[in-house]
Order: C-alpha cells, then structure tokens, then sequence
C-alpha cells in the first residue's frame, strides 16, 4: 500500500459486517484489525505506532493455538498480529472463526467496507483514500509471515 498522505484512512480489505466478520482498516494513522463474532463480541486490534508516508506492506496474521473452551464462541483461538512492512506493530490473543464465514453474506471488498460496516468505530463503506492499495492477498495456507517481498529476494539470489 502506498501511502501519499499522513492523512490516510479507510479500509484495505474487509470481509463480512455487522453480523460478523473482519476488518483491516486506518484511521488516525494507525492499523487496526477488527473480528466481529457473529455481532456479540468485538475484538480490535491496533497498531502500537502511527503509519508514516510511503510505501507499506501492511499485514494481519492469525496463529491459532487450539480451540475456545467458551461454549458460547465454539472457535479457534490464537493471536493476531498486526505487521507494518517486517515489523510486528501490534498483538493480541482472539477467539474467531476462520476460514470462509460471512453470516450476512456482505461478501469481501476492498478499499472500503460495502455494506454494512464490521466495526462501529467508523462508518461504512469508509473507502480507502490518502494512498493507493497495489494488491490485497489473503493467504490460508497456514505458513506463518515471512513478508511478501522475501520469497522473490531468495529466487533472484539463485540467479
């Protein structure tokens, strides 16, 4: 993501809304990461610094560590941490459910959140702007993050 100016907010990505779902979104330079269970329990996280001018790859990476012993949100649990280009920027342990689940069927969107919004803490579709996002990538694969620029760092190497 290219950030042009300090004043840059929205949302990169965005999947599901107010009856559940995740949200990486900016606002008032710093990252956040919002999980919705199904509309009954909000989880944010947020970055531990501010987001300057630039090029950024910024990242949310879930590590699930087992499963929620809370039958009322019959999950994974784990931590997630939120990644400014390689630095970690911030952290904690949630309950979500991961994968594919959208309760609402508000679908994925990026820059901006539109239908309804995944957190209160702004409303929708709050579009992304003071920047440019060149791509979004979600990765399943369940490989922890080594940052998207290093895999083709170690092929050119071989060259």
């Amino acid at each position: 993501m290219d950030v042009e100016s300090s004043d840059a907010e929205g949302v990169p990505c965005a999947h599901g809304g107010v009856a559940g779902g995740h949200s990486l979104y900016v606002k008032g330079h710093r990252l956040y990461c919002a999980y919705d269970w199904i509309g009954a329990t909000l989880q944010v996280v947020d970055a531990d610094r501010e987001i300057s001018p630039g090029k950024h790859v910024l990242t949310a990476e879930f590590a699930a560590n087992g499963r929620s012993t809370d039958p009322a949100m019959p999950c994974a649990v784990g931590t997630l941490t939120l990644y400014m280009d390689d630095q970690e920027v911030g952290g904690k342990d949630i309950t979500t459910q991961p994968g594919s689940f959208c309760a609402v069927r508000d679908g994925f969107c990026v820059g901006r959140d539109g239908a309804s919004p995944v957190t209160p803490d702004r409303q929708g579709p709050f579009s992304f702007t003071g920047g440019m996002i060149d791509r979004v990538v979600v990765d399943v694969s369940g490989e922890r993050h080594v940052g998207h620029d290093a895999p083709a760092r170690g092929w050119l190497m071989l060259d």
